[in-house]
This record gives C-alpha cells, sequence and structure tokens, in this order.
C-alpha cells in the first residue's frame, strides 16, 4: 500500500532530522502533532540539500545537486518519488503551494557550490532569504494551514526569525565555512583579523532581528507557538554564548550547546510559554 510507503518516507525525514540536529529534534517535538510530521518533512529535504553543497567532498556535487533537483521536480509532478525524503516532501510542497519559496531555497544552496564570498549587503541577504527565511515561510505556511490573510501577518517575523537563525550559524559555524569550504558570509569581514568590534556588530544586527522575530511567536497559533520559542530560546542562548567567546576562537572551535544545558533552555521555555512572559 502506498500509504506504507509514505510513512517510511516521513520516518526517513524523521531520522535525518534527529541524526543531523539534535536542537531542531527537540522543537520539532514540542509542535503539535497536527503539524510536526510536515515539519520534519520540510526540514529532511532542506538538511539534504544542504549536505549535497556543504559536505560531500571528493564527489562531483554539481552533479549530484543537479540530480536532487531534477529529482524534485520530478516529485512535483508525479506526486511520488523513490527517494523517501522527496517522497515526504513533495505532498507538503504541493498541498501548501510552497513553489515559490522551495525556488529561493534551491538557488541559495546552488550558489554555495561556487560563490565563496558575498561583497554586498544585497548579495548577502538574499542568500540569508533563500537559505534560510524561506524555511521559516515554508514552516509558517503549514503552522496557519495555508491561511493566506495570516500568512501575510506574520511572514515579516518568520523572516527575521529565520535570519536570526542563520546569522548565528554564520559565527558558530565561521571555523568550518572559512577553513574547509572557503566561505565568508558576511559582508566586509577579515576572518584572518576577525575582531570583536566587528563580531559585536553583528551580534547587534541578529539581536534586531531576535527583538522583531519574537512579536511573531506571540501571534503564532498554539500548535506551535511552544515549538518556535523553544528554537527561539536555543538560539538566543547560543548567541549569548558566542557574545561570551573570544573573537579569535570562534575560528579554532565550534560553539556548542551542552545536551544539559538544552534541557534546561526546554525548561525553561516551557514555563516561559506557559505564564506568557516572552
Amino acid at each position: 500500500m502506498k500509504s506504507i510507503f509514505d510513512e517510511t518516507s516521513l520516518d526517513c525525514s524523521k531520522r535525518v532530522t534527529k541524526r543531523y540536529s539534535t536542537s531542531f529534534s527537540l522543537a520539532i517535538n514540542m509542535l503539535a502533532p497536527s503539524v510536526r510530521d510536515q515539519v520534519y518533512a520540510i526540514y529532511g529535504f532542506v538538511r539534504l540539500a544542504d549536505e549535497i553543497v556543504d559536505s560531500f567532498e571528493g564527489y562531483n556535487q554539481e552533479k549530484l545537486f543537479d540530480k536532487f533537483e531534477e529529482d524534485y521536480l520530478a516529485s512535483l509532478q508525479e506526486e511520488i518519488s523513490l527517494n523517501p525524503i522527496l517522497n515526504a516532501f513533495q505532498k507538503i510542497v504541493n498541498q501548501y503551494k510552497l513553489h515559490d519559496l522551495v525556488d529561493a531555497f534551491m538557488a541559495s544552496m546552488r550558489a554555495d557550490l561556487y560563490k565563496k564570498e558575498y561583497h554586498t549587503t544585497a548579495e548577502y541577504e538574499q542568500y540569508i532569504y533563500g537559505s534560510a527565511d524561506v524555511v521559516g515561510l515554508m514552516c509558517l505556511k503549514v503552522f496557519v494551514k495555508g491561511d493566506e490573510s495570516e500568512f501575510e501577518r506574520l511572514k515579516g517575523f518568520a523572516s527575521k526569525l529565520g535570519s536570526a537563525f542563520q546569522k548565528v550559524n554564520f559565527l558558530r559555524d565561521a571555523k568550518h565555512d572559512y577553513e574547509s569550504l572557503g566561505r565568508i558570509y558576511f559582508p566586509n569581514v577579515n576572518f584572518s583579523n576577525f575582531s570583536e568590534h566587528k563580531k559585536r556588530e553583528i551580534i547587534l544586527e541578529i539581536e534586531e532581528d531576535f527583538k522583531e522575530a519574537i512579536k511573531g511567536i506571540r501571534l503564532l497559533p498554539g500548535t506551535s507557538r511552544f515549538g518556535v520559542l523553544t528554537a527561539y530560546m536555543y538560539y538566543l542562548s547560543l548567541l549569548k554564548k558566542i557574545e561570551r567567546t573570544n573573537a579569535n576562537r570562534l575560528l579554532l572551535e565550534r560553539i556548542r550547546i551542552p545536551n544539559p544545558v538544552k534541557m534546561l533552555i526546554l525548561v525553561n521555555s516551557y514555563f516561559r510559554y506557559r505564564l506568557n512572559i516572552f
């Protein structure tokens, strides 16, 4: 039966999410069951695309990405794919009409195959929109059950949250991005001489994104508010740890939040959510 394959496909997306990101897995588990599986399907897809362009050194990454995109487009037309990650994802794309958002995402992922630096703010913002903002917008479509008026009301906040998460990732992953992949996403940043002043400038920019994003989290449906708040609190904690870390150390190690601290963040998020003090 096709339903068995669909369930297996979704299980693959869940496994990818849990294997690659304990923090996002934790946040997704805090979503209501009515939206949880759909977010797993979204994350499974974006994780796989990101791995192709970031992690498959020694293989023809462009060829692999071309094939992945070709298979994705075919899955939309045929409403099925033998790739279980794509099979789970195509259902969400067709149901919520996410086509344009996915196109923007794929364009930013493809840029990672050849573009190493972003010299202007416009280039930087376009990349962040495609690589992160649209992922938040895909999830928002699910959260509001495709209601276009609610989506329009909340999309600005969702974009800010996606931007904040991605910029924190850029700082957290600076060592790998710079040393292994040769990438510098922040315009006018020299990682060979990365200063506390420049780090502080970037953190202030991220803090402004977070301040806007929290306004939208308060307006989310109850099915998603706690889960999104959990992710928000995790990334805010990660930013605070980066702020306390010397700029030079960002190029020596990847900043992490230990699992016991993640659990404390979850408890804190729960009480903030229940008491409505966020």
